[in-house]
């Protein structure tokens, strides 16, 4: 149990260095969770209750002030939960919402601590000291990834057998409810990350692929094929051709895209 609880712990830890490693979200369930599912003996739970996880925070995403639930911890604990208790994907979901909420309590309290690394470096820079700006720079970072390591590590050493209680006195009613909840999570997900990014001239395209699955029967694997040949086509991307950015041929943002 030590050793699962420190790998399932580093797993967390790995998902914070992704904005070191240019936000390849890495710390998202869907690539957590199966990382979790193979030091845990169950590649495919891991695999099955990472994605279903991903879906319920799939417009959990830091948009201006909005600071949305910690779904790195949510998502490795309530899947390290689930396997390790034998249970679906309906209780990691019941449980990965509220330990993801109590996540970000405690981060929001270390972010109210740690800015007086920004002092320091403000005087190392006023001295010239590019050290102290270094040791500034890494310490704040690693005080995030020790944060969750020890978060994720204790919570999973010790709240197994306290976690397998609250289970057990959690009436089947809420977990059946929690199961179809699994299936409506997938849409209001969809719904939200549509809500940010979806315009007028996206609207075409998201009649096709709503055109393709519904009617024509095109399993979701061939909606994305067709998805990556229209892009290749509109971006000319065989012709050596790079897409221009918004206003850089002079040009000015058409702002009435957006609804």
């Amino acid at each position: 149990m030590l050793i699962k609880a420190i790998l399932i712990g580093l797993v967390s830890a790995y998902g914070v260095f992704d904005y070191q490693l240019g936000t390849l979200y890495c710390f998202r369930p869907i690539v957590l969770g199966p990382l979790v599912g193979l030091i845990l003996g169950d590649l495919k739970s891991g695999i099955i209750i990472g994605a279903n996880i991903e879906l319920m925070f799939m417009g959990a995403i830091s948009v201006g002030a909005y600071i949305p639930p910690d779904v790195n911890v949510g998502g490795v604990l309530a899947t390290a939960f689930a396997i390790s208790m034998g249970k679906g994907p309906e209780t990691a979901l019941a449980l990965a919402m509220p330990i993801a909420l109590l996540s970000l309590a405690i981060e929001n309290f270390l972010n109210a601590i740690l800015p007086v690394f920004l002092k320091i470096a403000d005087d190392s820079a006023a001295k010239g000291s590019i050290k102290g700006i270094e040791l500034c720079h890494w310490g704040y970072g690693m005080a995030f990834v020790v944060e969750k390591f020890l978060l994720v590590f204790s919570a999973f050493y010790f709240g197994a057998d306290v976690m397998q209680n609250i289970l057990n006195s959690i009436p089947q009613v809420f977990i059946d409810g929690m199961s179809i909840a699994a299936g409506i999570l997938p849409a209001m997900g969809f719904a939200m990350l549509m809500n940010m990014i979806l315009n007028k001239k996206l609207i075409p395209f998201f009649f096709l692929g709503f055109l393709l699955s519904s009617y024509l029967h095109m399993p979701v694997l061939g909606v994305t094929i067709a998805g990556v040949i229209l892009i290749v086509e509109k971006f000319g991307l065989l012709e050596g051709r790079r897409p221009a950015a918004a206003g850089e041929y002079g040009g000015e943002v058409d702002s009435d895209d957006d609804f």
